[in-house]
């Protein structure tokens, strides 16, 4: 990569399909969650099924997807057809409830009506996962390495990691705020249509680095290069960060995909207070995070990992702790962690990305992305949630106020010992952050001699 300027017009490809890419993802793994156990059925099983089956269709799809596009040398017709699709697929969620199963389908038993209405939401959510990870995680991810250079890549991936957070407040606040307005339909087919149109975007903007016609040719076996233990041998740096990066996955999996039902059932925060705590945490946090991922370029990566692991089990130990507040104070020092979270997550966020960027080989991008949906993706959202909902059923928190005889005997809500488990999970990071450094140390001592 000879190029050391990224170009204006990347920088509005990186800010509009990275940001977009992100609501989407935000709307999926946050807001269909709110969706299914506000308007099918108070589930927190089905949800957790629902992440996990996502994981895996997006691992799975990403081998595949950035494997093809190193094969045909394209990035820019996936990237751009597979938005185009994925707004089409949010767009659909519009028209999924159990009245229109049962009309649909003629089911008269409303109790079977509901659980063919979970099976098409996740069915549909694991379909929109598909073209999303084909077009943002496997060939956008891809393309940004093309195009990057690893003298400002803690500035790109300080921006790039802030973009879920702003996507988070987008939808945990906003978006909370449109359903009360314009409900979920038409909230769906609203953002549906933005996707697309950034599909159609795609089309007439994007440009395929000249440099990737110019590596080594691509086979469909090469699915599973990066299982090789060759490869793995001849990249072992990149391999510790993926698991530093699936550890600290897990630890946000455990809470994240709960996270708005348990401020609203078991805060009993309101959606202009949720979107509050939110939106303070979140803008103040990723400015902070953003300047310290600037800084990042001048340090040593691998070792300001130590801090982004304090920040972030700091900040999930105080949530944890908090929780047992009485408003107003509950409403600050709840968010007051909250903040301190999401600073050591974007933190973070932006070390491992630079550094898995930085140690990837330029040849091999496309086929390297699968690897890193399983330590990004698939490991944290098969093992996170089943640990969160595995305490949230042993803990029983019952739906507050669940009160008529039609509720669900079996409904409980997240509880709070989630951020507890989280924070502890998060130091695990702490044993391969400490064999990375090693590493580092012993090829710049080898480097030198």
């Amino acid at each position: 990569m000879e190029k050391r300027s990224f170009g204006k017009i990347n920088w509005l490809i990186l800010f509009l399909f990275g940001s977009i890419g992100q609501i989407a993802w935000s709307v999926e793994n946050m807001y269909f969650n709110l969706f299914l156990f506000e308007t099918v059925a108070p589930s927190l099983e089905a949800v957790t099924l629902m992440v996990q089956l996502s994981g895996i269709t997006a691992t799975v799809i990403t081998l595949i997807a950035g494997t093809l596009s190193d094969k045909l040398k394209n990035r820019r017709t996936f990237i751009s057809l597979g938005y185009l699709i994925w707004g089409i697929t949010v767009f659909v969620f519009a028209f999924i409830s159990t009245k229109n199963t049962q009309s649909i389908f003629n089911i008269k038993e409303l109790e079977r009506a509901v659980a063919v209405t979970l099976a098409i939401i996740v069915i549909m959510d694991c379909v929109m996962t598909a073209f999303g990870s084909t077009a943002n995680d496997a060939c956008f991810n891809a393309w940004v390495t093309d195009n990057s250079h690893q003298s400002y890549r803690g500035k790109l991936e300080s921006i790039l990691s802030v973009f879920p957070l702003l996507a988070m407040l987008i939808v945990a606040g906003g978006f909370g705020m449109l359903v009360s307005l314009i409900g979920y339909s038409n909230l769906f087919m609203g953002m549906g249509i933005v996707i697309m149109l950034i599909g159609v975007l795609g089309f007439l903007t994007i440009k395929d680095n000249p440099s990737l016609q110019n590596t080594e040719p691509s086979k469909f076996s090469d699915i599973i290069y990066g299982f090789r233990p060759s490869v793995i041998k001849k990249n072992v740096k990149l391999y510790l960060v993926l698991l530093i990066v699936g550890v600290y996955g897990i630890a946000c999996q455990i809470f994240m995909p709960y996270i708005i039902i348990f401020m609203k059932e078991y805060l009993l925060f309101s959606t202009i207070e949720y979107s509050l705590v939110f939106g303070v945490a979140i803008l103040f946090g990723s400015a902070i995070a953003v300047y310290l991922g600037i800084l990042s370029d001048k340090w040593q990566k691998g070792k300001a990992l130590y801090l982004g692991v304090a920040i972030l089990a700091v900040g999930l130990l105080g949530m944890y702790l908090s929780s047992g507040l009485e408003k107003p104070i509950l409403f600050v020092i709840f968010g007051l962690f909250g903040l301190i979270m999401i600073v050591g997550n974007v933190l973070i966020l932006t070390l491992t990305g630079a550094l898995i960027r930085d140690n990837t080989p330029e040849s091999n991008v496309g086929k390297l992305q699968g690897i890193r949906m399983i330590f990004s993706v698939l490991i944290p959202m098969l093992v996170g949630p089943m640990i969160g909902n595995a305490i949230n059923a042993a803990k029983n928190i019952p739906i507050p106020d669940a009160g008529s005889a039609d509720a669900m005997t079996t409904a409980y809500i997240p509880a709070p010992e989630i951020f507890l488990a989280a924070s502890l999970c998060a130091l695990i990071a702490i044993i391969f952050i400490v064999i990375l450094n090693k590493k580092v140390e012993s090829d710049n001592r080898n480097a030198k001699n």
